[in-house]
């Protein structure tokens, strides 16, 4: 299990205040990105790999230029 201690969660810009369904992440942990539901904080948590959360990013914003 990857070491949580100091994350810092945050949500995307583009999330509305309305309570909807969002998720946070935390991008400052050495090597590791970890997800969560922003309606259960106290909720699992998943970890990536940077490494992978990049990839998935970039993955991301070219099938939204594609489209």
């Amino acid at each position: 299990m990857a070491d949580l201690t100091g994350a810092q969660w945050r949500k995307s810009t583009r999330s509305g205040d309305n309570g909807g369904d969002c998720v946070e992440i935390a991008d400052n942990l050495t090597d590791v990105v970890a997800v969560r539901d922003s309606k259960d904080q106290a909720g699992p948590v998943l970890a990536f790999p940077a490494y992978a959360w990049s990839a998935f990013v970039v993955g991301v914003k070219t099938a939204s230029v594609v489209r």
